[in-house]
């Protein structure tokens, strides 16, 4: 006697998926109805919050704490926290404007040396976090203070040391062509399209549930057409000048972004070491009896951390020509902390993706750039931002009462 299994649909995918958030499981969903409601809200209050200028501009604006945000996101999945991260971007940007600028290197060696030293603050960090034990909260205080100190010294208190190389300039200030812009759409929508069939396939052939395809094409074609759309108004002219200069196309930041949520996500969903870091999250002893090197993960998490940091560096000094005593200081860090847990990632550990930074950041942005255009005072903002923060971490605590 056989028993009938009923055949899934959409609707009983859309069921399963409900009974999953109701039970705790919400993922990135607050972050997409914030984000939406809040650019629906700025659209009102504002004619120029929609612009092709100013949403370019918010992509430029939140990169480098997006950056940020997405190593934290490995420090976060194991419930640990880095508040050193602002100042080690700060740190490595400093050293590479320095070298580009005093001892006129080359930006390529000079940014492996100021990517160099962020792997070795990650380093420090993570040998004083794992291998002796001192809780991370301490120890990256005592970074944020030490790293901010050599970020003095080598700026200069109260001064600027200017950047003009082209290619460092370029990262947050220079656009692909239109006709580039939608070569990169094309070619990008195509491995997304194909990765995620390869997905399935490779889960139906292992005999594991996989994505009902019908709903797996409507999320993936009604991303697309936004990405689409975003690419349209990317390519308009967003110039107040056309005969001084033309700005049109995607802002090359954020092909940086997009290839470091590729690597970052293949490391998380692809790789032992992410299984591995989701293990140590969840349950660091229930790990480290099932034969994983609990230390050597944490430790690994740092140094990613830092690793990114470094690259947020780049695109700190890039932004603002220049680097001072104030970069990757003042709000970076908690705007960053907060784009990883407005995001979706839980600050308990053992939950969390990279595009999480990418959600949450673009909500800190969104508040910040539209509350700016609407005339508000950093304090409202800072006071909103928090607000919003705090309801995050409020939902991921009821969040994994609910699921527990």
């Amino acid at each position: 006697m056989s028993i009938d299994t009923p055949t899934p649909t959409l609707k009983s995918a859309m069921g399963d998926y409900w009974s999953r958030v109701k039970s705790g499981d919400i993922g990135s969903l607050p972050a997409v109805l914030g984000l939406i409601a809040l650019c629906a809200v700025f659209t009102t209050m504002s004619s120029f919050f929609l612009t092709p200028g100013n949403f370019a501009n918010l992509l430029t604006q939140a990169a480098g704490v997006i950056v940020i945000a997405m190593g934290l996101i490995f420090v976060l999945l194991l419930g640990d926290i880095d508040l050193s991260a602002g100042y080690s971007a700060g740190v490595s940007g400093a050293i590479l404007v320095i070298l580009v600028t005093n001892h006129h290197w080359g930006w390529a060696p000079a940014l492996a040396v100021s990517i160099v030293a962020g792997i070795v603050m990650g380093l420090v960090i993570g040998s004083l976090v794992s291998y002796l034990g001192v809780p991370s909260f301490v120890v990256t205080l005592a970074m944020f203070l030490a790293f901010q100190g050599i970020l003095l010294l080598l700026a200069g208190e109260g001064g600027t040391i200017p950047i003009t190389d082209k290619t460092v300039v370029a990262i947050e200030n220079s656009n692909m062509s239109p006709l580039l812009s939608w070569a990169f759409y094309l070619g990008a929508s195509a491995l997304y399209i194909l990765s995620g069939l390869r997905k399935m396939a490779m889960r139906r052939k292992a005999g594991l549930k996989s994505e009902l395809v019908q709903l797996w094409a409507l999320k993936t074609f009604g991303l697309l057409a936004i990405c689409a759309g975003a690419v349209y108004s990317l390519n308009l002219e967003r110039s107040n000048n056309v005969a001084l200069v033309s700005l049109k196309g995607i802002p090359e930041v954020v092909v940086l972004i997009l290839a470091i949520l590729v690597v970052g996500t293949f490391f998380l969903g692809r790789t032992s070491f992410g299984r591995h870091l989701y293990a140590v999250g969840g349950n660091a002893e229930a790990a480290r009896r099932s034969g994983i090197d609990v230390k050597r993960v944490r430790l690994m998490a740092f140094v990613i951390c830092s690793t990114l940091s470094a690259i947020a560096g780049l695109i700190f000094v890039s932004r603002a020509n220049s680097v001072s005593p104030t970069t990757g200081g003042n709000a970076t860090l908690l705007y960053a902390v907060g784009a990883a847990v407005i995001g979706g990632t839980s600050l308990f550990g053992g939950k969390g993706k990279m595009r999480d930074a990418i959600l949450g950041g673009l909500v800190v942005a969104v508040i910040d750039n539209g509350m700016g255009l609407l005339g508000y005072a950093a304090g409202i903002k800072y006071i909103v931002t928090g607000l919003v923060l705090l309801v995050s971490a409020g939902v991921d605590a009821l969040s994994r009462k609910g699921s527990s």
